[in-house]
């Protein structure tokens, strides 16, 4: 039986704890073995449920990056990832990083993120995960689900369809058309 879900950030990085997840739970189980990350989890009692790994950015202190979030398979969909995100986001913002960025592979990790406040930048990297961005001291402004361009939003969903994807992906895309970004 499920107990309350409870949100903790285990440490900033370089000196984030070693996080040993189950790779049959977990996709990037074994990033999370690195010390020179910082880690957050979501836990149902003892049990991990979700991670987050994140550092700061080589050339720009005041850039944090998170970059590996997983959920384990049986949990996928109950909104536990954008929650995580959520918490490491405020530590981000409290600690002074100016902007919070991921990049993302898949068109449901760039909801989630959504969810959780980052915008599309328009962005890419070396190997085609679209980069989002979570901006603290214009977040009433510009993260707020009304001010939010839907156009940036379609802009991202765009950039997924053009790419070779699940069933599951494409259902979700064409579920998307024409939405305004999700609330967060």
């Amino acid at each position: 039986m499920s107990q309350e879900l409870t949100y903790e950030l285990l440490g900033w990085p370089p000196d984030g704890p070693k996080l040993p997840l189950d790779h049959e739970r977990f996709s990037y189980a074994g990033k999370f073995v690195m010390t020179n990350t910082g880690k957050a989890v979501a836990r149902d009692g003892e049990t991990i449920v979700a991670a987050i790994a994140f550092n700061e950015d080589r050339t720009d202190e005041h850039t944090l990056w998170l970059r590996y979030i997983t959920v384990a398979h049986d949990r996928r969909g109950e909104g536990i990832g954008p929650e995580l995100v959520s918490l490491v986001r405020d530590h981000a913002a409290e600690r002074g990083y100016e902007r919070i960025r991921i990049a993302v592979n898949n068109p449901f990790a760039y909801e989630a993120l959504y969810r959780a406040g980052f915008t599309y930048t328009g962005k890419t990297t070396g190997i085609a995960e679209l980069v989002l961005e979570y901006q603290p001291s214009t977040a009433d402004e510009s993260n707020s689900t009304s001010e939010r361009e839907p156009d940036m939003y379609q802009d991202g969903l765009d950039e997924f369809r053009d790419r070779d994807l699940s069933t599951e992906e494409t259902d979700f895309l064409e579920s998307r058309v024409g939405c305004d970004p999700p609330d967060q």
